[in-house]
């Protein structure tokens, strides 16, 4: 097995350059392959002189290209690290990103059989860069190789610094729907429901429903849907602001898609009441969609308990629980303890006058009225801290009032 080794004697740019070059012309003979391979070896240290970096990415790249299949995979790591160095060499942003864009595309153009060490290679290439619009390049190289080859166990990591990456990025609208869409469907296909609905959330988010939007809002309906369904079916998502979304907004009115913003209202403004009768009349539909009756009726009892504490005084009479959620009196601590088990809601159940106490609540939609209420809240509290201030100071003033006195007494 043939290793690269760097040496004092010679850059190692041009040595991956003597190497490839020789390998790619050996079965030319001497006689053929010596001119070549010095002239590929002269033409490599004139773009070194002359700063020609990206020209010499592309020489390195072609007889790269011609030794893939001659080589262990570690020579060939070799190799391209040798040449992803270069762009750190770039003398300007957009040629390192002409860099960028010909050694990953190179990349990406690898047999089907190493997507592993081609993510490997993209990675390193990506923390060689310094330009926000090339690293954005990289990583979306990276994340469609990751889907195609069936390697997203190594990129999905990543995905927990998006936001932090969207900062550095700074990209537009477009871009953000493409790569929440792409994230949102490695995670589906690797079962994480939940993951995979707040990055399909965040891409109907970006339409805004102003503006020349209306053909690509329109093309994001079937997402829309989707979105709706994987809420409806998951059995531990129960806030969302899918309402308060143009991109799901614009189901209401549609032909096709009505009954599924329906039922959306259903699950998140309604109780369990309206959907029975939505079931009873659309069936089908719910079918359609993969959704399971029994399934809906569990999830609605627990959303209608929700509305219920966020609706109420914060005090449920058991009655009121049972006629709600249609469950016998047996049942109404059982769906209490579920819902506090499942973190929804933390309340105090009074057994002897049988009524439930609620010190807090999941909403499960948080929109303009709900930020109204927190604000009061928030209010009330600094309200509150400022009497309990002036109430302490005004005790202090009087205690050491009282003090003085009494040392004036003493004398």
């Amino acid at each position: 097995m043939t290793t690269i080794v760097a040496t004092s004697e010679e850059d190692p740019v041009l040595a991956v350059v003597r190497f490839t070059s020789e390998l790619a012309w050996a079965d030319a003979g001497p006689e053929v392959a010596e001119p070549q391979v010095t002239s590929l070896c002269i033409e490599a240290q004139d773009c070194m002189v002359m700063g020609r970096w990206l020209d010499l990415a592309s020489l390195m790249l072609t007889s790269a290209d011609l030794i893939v299949s001659r080589v262990s995979e570690k020579d060939l790591e070799c190799i391209f690290s040798v040449i992803c160095n270069l762009v750190t060499r770039a003398s300007t942003p957009d040629e390192e990103l002409e860099m960028a864009k010909l050694i990953s595309a190179k990349v990406v153009q690898q047999p089907n059989d190493r997507p592993t060490w081609c993510l490997k290679i993209l990675f390193n290439l990506y923390n060689l860069l310094e330009n926000a619009h090339s690293r954005f390049l990289v990583y979306s190289k990276a994340l469609n190789l990751a889907a195609s080859g069936k390697v997203t166990e190594s990129i999905i990591p990543s995905f927990k610094k998006i936001d932090s990456f969207l900062q550095e990025w700074n990209i537009g609208k477009t871009d953000q729907r493409e790569l929440f869409l792409t994230i949102s469907n490695i995670l589906k296909d690797k079962s994480l429901v939940k993951d995979s609905f707040a990055f399909l959330t965040k891409y109907l988010a970006t339409f805004s429903g102003t503006g020349g939007e209306s053909y690509a809002m329109n093309e994001a309906k079937e997402e829309a849907v989707r979105a709706v369904i994987e809420f409806v079916k998951s059995p531990d998502i129960f806030q969302c602001d899918l309402l308060d979304m143009p991109a799901v907004g614009q189901l209401e009115k549609d032909g096709k898609y009505a009954l599924v913003y329906q039922l959306l209202k259903i699950f998140l403004a309604q109780r369990l009441d309206a959907y029975l009768d939505f079931h009873a009349a659309n069936s089908t539909l719910l079918k359609s969609y993969g959704l399971v009756h029994e399934d809906c009726i569990m999830k609605m009892r627990l959303m209608s308990l929700l509305d219920l504490s966020s609706n109420e005084s914060g005090e449920i009479p058991y009655s009121v629980i049972k006629d709600t959620l249609r469950i016998t009196d047996e049942e109404v601590e059982y769906w209490v303890v579920k819902a506090i088990t499942s973190k929804l809601l933390d309340c105090k159940v009074d057994q002897m006058n049988e009524i439930v106490v609620m010190s807090r609540h999941t909403e499960g939609v948080f929109g303009l009225s709900q930020w109204q209420s927190l604000h009061s809240k928030l209010e009330a509290w600094r309200g509150n801290i400022a009497n309990a201030i002036s109430t302490i100071k005004a005790n202090k003033v009087s205690e050491e009032g009282l003090q003085a006195m009494q040392g004036l007494m003493i004398r």
